[in-house]
């Protein structure tokens, strides 16, 4: 099935016929129905919600409740274990903040990879500075990939969390999470799983992986910026003390006490991100009526495609040719990344260059950067040939073979 079918949906595309949008793992555009809902919000209620007695708050809180469960439902969760946050970022912070900081001790040890968005990865390297505990790094094999040996290579009884990415947005890898999750609640360690590069490309089931958290955003996921989710298990949520304060999380506040409102809703201080969040499960319905795993064969054929055509060209090196996902990571030969990206540019042809948040990876690469084209559902095999005339133009203007 050819998906780009669903490519009338998006204003963006339709307003710039020649636009190859191909830097997708960084933000995925927006379709109708998307807009339509956070206009509809903004247009019909436009007021706070859980605050109000009168009946236009009563229905917008409804709305943005809805949206829970919506998304609750997307990765096969329960309502209460949906906290909203600004994105995947502050998703990741949130469970070092308070997991971390509250519950890891001097001598634990805490394992993560050199794949890891700086989000994932930083939160983890600065509680372990200050709780005196070990960061360690799953060893990579020649292809920059986590396997599970390399995972046991450094699992021991003395490890407690597991912060790790579903899919690096660099090398866009899968790694092998369920198997990986399954040993480390064997020593009794949680999983921490920055998934913002896996929950809109593929079918994710946290019910399944049995992850302990997961983190995504919505603006990667065709919806709105400024809205993210945080996936955890009730039992976990429950005993975690919440880093913000004020607003709509406090439940009893006195001078000498105070206490919070239950999970989720402890986590979430101050006015919500009520528009963000209705225009996020309306992203989740779109794809759902689309199927998360057509999308994900989709991609994979357009990105087997764009390699073929990319490796007829010298002066090419490809970083991860046998990635499973829509994300292509390459560089031309002595050409600055970013010098690259501008060539690009004059083509109408979008993608992203330099390290990508992630520059353990790219250190491990030993490079400064790539060049990273990355495929959505929405397009189609013309933006590939775009795509490798810009290559081409691209090795012509810097002069190169």
């Amino acid at each position: 099935m050819d998906l780009s079918i669903y490519r009338k949906d998006f204003p963006v595309l339709n307003d710039n016929s020649e636009l190859a949008y191909l830097d997708n793992a960084a933000m995925a555009l927006k379709p109708y129905p998307v807009i339509d809902a956070v206009d509809n919000y903004y247009k019909k209620y436009g007021v706070n919600v859980h605050r109000g007695v009168y009946k236009l708050s009563y229905e917008a809180t409804d709305l943005y409740e809805q949206a829970r469960e919506e998304i609750a439902k997307f990765i096969n969760a329960s309502f209460e274990e949906i906290v909203f946050t600004r994105g995947a970022s502050q998703s990741l912070n949130l469970v070092a903040s308070s997991y971390g900081l509250n519950f890891l001790n001097e001598g634990d040890e805490v394992i993560t990879t050199e794949l890891e968005h700086h989000s994932s990865h930083m939160p983890w390297f600065n509680v372990c500075n200050i709780k005196k505990a070990k960061l360690k790094y799953i060893p990579l094999n020649e292809e920059g990939r986590i396997t599970v040996e390399a995972f046991k290579s450094v699992l021991t009884k003395n490890t407690k969390v597991v912060a790790i990415t579903y899919v690096s947005n660099v090398m866009g890898y899968i790694t092998p999470i369920k198997e990986i999750i399954k040993l480390a609640h064997e020593v009794g360690a949680i999983v921490t799983l920055d998934g913002a590069q896996a929950v809109p490309h593929m079918s994710v089931d946290v019910k399944e992986l049995d992850c302990d958290f997961l983190s995504f955003s919505g603006h990667k996921l065709c919806g709105p910026t400024g809205i993210g989710v945080l996936y955890g298990k009730k039992a976990l949520l429950d005993k975690m003390p919440p880093i913000e304060f004020g607003g709509d999380m406090a439940d009893t506040v006195r001078k000498d006490m105070q206490t919070y409102k239950a999970t989720p809703y402890k986590f979430e201080t101050g006015t919500p991100i009520i528009a963000g969040a209705i225009g996020l499960a309306a992203a989740c319905k779109y794809l759902k009526q689309i199927g998360l795993d057509n999308i994900s064969k989709y991609e994979y054929e357009l990105k087997t495609k764009a390699i073929n055509e990319l490796k007829k060209i010298k002066g090419i090196k490809i970083y991860n040719e046998t990635a499973e996902t829509g994300i292509i990571s390459f560089n031309l030969e002595d050409v600055h990344p970013h010098d690259a990206a501008s060539v690009f540019d004059n083509n109408n042809v979008c993608i992203r260059a330099g390290h990508h948040c992630a520059q353990l990876i790219t250190t491990w690469l030993n490079t400064i950067g790539t060049v990273r084209a990355s495929f959505y559902f929405y397009n189609t095999e013309e933006d590939i040939k775009k795509f490798i005339k810009g290559v081409k133009d691209a090795i012509e203007f810097f002069g190169k073979f």
